[in-house]
């Protein structure tokens, strides 16, 4: 990859540089595609739960007694856990070795899959979800480096093309797994399918890998800076969730809960601009086209990830969708960026890729445009063309904006500027979830108000409506109730039209935003290499 002129950003000078790596042979025949097995096991195992609870939230809030939006937090728990510790990444590499790491990351991962299938109240199964997420940060990026170390240099594109394919069918796979499962069996196995799976992929990596392990040393670590960085995100999060149901500012919690993550924030700001050895380096937003690169694709990923928690919501909870059927309108996201993501991967090294970042915010704002267009009547096929084209999206979407992100680093900033980067790309997907779901239900309390003004008593319409049902035997307080869940599932349903509508509105506007960075050339395999680390 090329580097963008007057874009660079250097570590800090007081930074130690990252100890060489140890220049282990690639592997050989089968032992190669064993271990390229296995470290695809894991990522896929991994990559599923972030999708396979979506289409579940309904049955798994139904179970335990609680509403959908408090049931949402069983994703959004993991997300913010994940997200806080993909920055750790690098210090826990060179304080204990990329394959302790990945090793122990894995069996700790479905440790927790167990406890979370275990889970007998809500409270209980977001604790072990946060486990869960904190334990799986490493796995992604950890993979994807022994990946690469098992292949050539002249085979890194195909290392890359097999670790890319792993984390785009996990999506497509997840909503269909979450959903079948949810249906015919419990929600627990969403998490118990992990273990058999984990447990293979941990003892093949450790039987292939235990030998070729990285170099190690002592690092201090920044505490002070961490608990803060848990204390003003965690604080953020559970004032979103928390909020509609304690009436947002008018509860002293969610005021003391704002007030601690500002505070916070700002502090975590400050030292960590200050400190000799920051857990994320924040003088990277010093170079321009991070800068563009990590927020717009942060807050792509919160806008997209929102509406896919939603919709399969949407349809359970207000279309009468079962699990399964929401599931099959939600995986064929995935199949066009599978076919897609090799291809754009190849033209990103002839071409400029804000051109890709935006035809893929174009299509997403179709995508959600055509979603703005759906009514209580629409049926599953026309629910599945927008699925389907958002594929297309997906492929243009991750490679070439983190290419951008990158673009301009030294090579010895880019592990750090990566996980800033999918740090806050995972934070703002918890943020987009919370914030989707909660605008959806305002929205829908606000519609329904307005539509029982319209269908009262003396109005033709609503008139005409009581004595159909009640012809058909109903009494009239079975009547007025029926009538009320019709005026529900619209209002419900113009809600989630809102949601897509105001959607379409932020991607067309990203747009705009990704052409204030700098012109990027990417050069041979470093474009794709750098760009993988946008999953």
């Amino acid at each position: 990859m090329s580097t963008a002129p007057a874009d660079t950003a250097a570590p800090s000078p007081a930074a130690p540089s990252p100890a060489a790596p140890k220049a282990y042979p690639p592997l050989e025949g089968a032992v190669r595609v064993l271990g390229s097995i296995a470290l695809s096991c894991a990522v896929f195992m991994n990559v599923l739960d972030t999708s396979i609870a979506n289409v579940s939230i309904p049955t798994i809030s139904g179970d335990l007694g609680v509403s959908t939006s408090q049931g949402t937090w069983v994703i959004t728990s993991f997300a913010v856990a994940n997200a806080i510790t993909v920055p750790l990444t690098g210090w826990l590499t060179q304080r204990f070795g990329q394959v302790r790491l990945f090793l122990t990351s894995t069996l700790l991962f479905v440790l927790a899959s167990w406890l979370c299938g275990f889970a007998p109240t809500l409270e209980m199964l977001i604790g072990f979800r946060v486990l869960q997420g904190a334990v799986a940060g490493p796995m992604i990026p950890l993979s994807q480096t022994l990946m690469l170390a098992s292949f050539p240099k002249e085979k890194a594109g195909m290392a890359l093309a097999i670790w890319a394919m792993t984390t785009l069918v996990a999506p497509v796979a997840g909503p269909l797994l979450g959903g079948y499962i949810s249906d015919n069996y419990s929600w627990p196995w969403i998490f118990y399918i992990n273990i058999p799976v984990g447990m293979l992929a941990a003892y093949v990596s450790w039987r292939i890998y235990r030998d070729r392990e990285s170099v190690t040393r002592n690092l201090p670590i920044d505490k002070l800076g961490l608990v803060m960085l848990v204390v003003w995100v965690g604080a953020l999060q559970i004032m979103l969730d928390k909020g509609k149901e304690l009436d947002w500012f008018a509860s002293p919690t969610i005021v003391a809960l704002a007030a601690i993550a500002f505070v916070t924030f700002v502090f975590f700001i400050i030292w960590e601009l200050t400190d000799a050895h920051p857990v994320v380096d924040l003088r990277l937003f010093a170079g321009r086209n991070f800068t563009i690169g990590a927020v717009t694709l942060a807050v792509a990923y919160g806008v997209f990830f929102g509406t896919v928690v939603l919709l399969p919501l949407w349809l359970q909870s207000t279309m009468g969708y079962t699990a399964t059927d929401a599931g099959l309108v939600t995986a064929p996201i995935g199949l066009l960026a599978i076919v897609l993501t090799p291809i754009v991967g190849k033209l990103l090294s002839k071409h400029d890729p804000r051109i890709f970042v935006t035809g893929a915010f174009l299509i997403f704002a179709l995508v959600c445009y055509m979603r703005s267009g759906f009514s209580t009547d629409v049926d599953m096929r026309t629910l599945m063309i927008p699925t389907i084209i958002q594929g297309a999206a997906m492929a243009a979407f991750f490679v070439p904006l983190t290419s951008i992100t990158l673009s301009g680093l030294a090579p010895n900033v880019i592990p750090a500027a990566s996980g800033l980067s999918n740090f806050l790309r995972l934070t703002a997907g918890a943020f987009g979830t919370s914030i989707a779901t909660t605008m959806w239900e305002n929205r829908a309390t606000m519609h329904h108000a307005q539509l029982t003004e319209i269908a009262h008593p003396g109005a033709a319409a609503f008139d005409h409506t009581m004595s159909v049902l009640q012809a058909a035997g109903m009494s009239q307080d079975q009547a007025l109730a029926s009538i009320d869940r019709l005026i529900d599932t619209q209002a419900f349903t113009i809600s989630a039209i809102d949601i897509f509508w105001a959607s379409a509105g932020i991607f067309l506007l990203l747009t705009g935003l990704v052409w204030v960075a700098r012109p990027v050339k990417a050069k041979g395999e470093g474009a794709a290499e750098a760009a993988a680390g946008a999953h």
